[in-house]
């Protein structure tokens, strides 16, 4: 009896934590953020998802709606060179002007000065990212789209978009992604792939 008692205050000691790291510290046109000490502001959910630990949308690089598959031939963005480029922010269209993708270097500088645990929140994983200032964001492991009709790798894999293109390189862009024991920036992702998109602000 008495170790039921310390598990289930062990677990509500855990969920109080978990919470409370979660906790917004502002709203912007509707949609909540975390300043965890950096140098921009960071949504508390994906762009889609109604709670942290939600999924949300999936979008090619540069584009702005949702679609049935994530192809090359469909693709806005990919096999385009920067002249001919046209980027739709899909933070700015969803959510307002205040809103944004974040770019490479935002998105390694949460990689770089941010601690991350893996832990799980419902039935999703993901990672716990604590900035330098102790305040948290979630991170769900959501998986991606690749030229299917549903996403692979859900639950235990991460990639978000950044803004930023590769170089010259007029197929891929730059992402963050992650796994259990693992998270990096500036990796490259071919644009026509579906990831989800955690937005940032000033």
């Amino acid at each position: 009896m008495n170790k039921a008692i310390t598990l289930s205050a062990m677990l509500l000691l855990i969920a109080t934590t978990i919470t409370a790291q979660s906790t917004a510290t502002g709203t912007i046109d509707g949609h909540d953020y975390v300043d965890l000490g950096l140098s921009v502001k960071w949504a508390t959910c994906n762009i889609g998802a109604s709670q942290p630990s939600d999924y949300g949308d999936y979008f090619a690089w540069g584009e702005a709606q949702t679609k049935s598959e994530y192809k090359s031939d469909n693709s806005a963005t990919y096999g385009k060179k920067k002249k001919a480029l046209i980027f739709f922010d899909a933070a700015k269209q969803n959510w307002g002007s205040a809103w944004r993708t974040p770019t490479n270097e935002e998105q390694q500088e949460l990689s770089s000065k941010c601690r991350w645990e893996w832990t799980t929140i419902g039935e999703h994983n993901g990672f716990m990212v604590t900035g330098p200032n102790g305040k948290s964001i979630f991170l769900p492991a959501a998986g991606n789209y690749r030229s299917s009709s549903s996403p692979s790798d859900v639950n235990t894999f991460g990639s978000y978009w950044s803004s930023s293109p590769c170089g010259n390189d007029s197929e891929h862009a730059v992402y963050l992604s992650f796994f259990k024991g693992y998270h990096l920036s500036g990796k490259e992702c071919l644009r026509y792939i579906g990831c989800p998109i955690r937005p940032v602000t000033y």
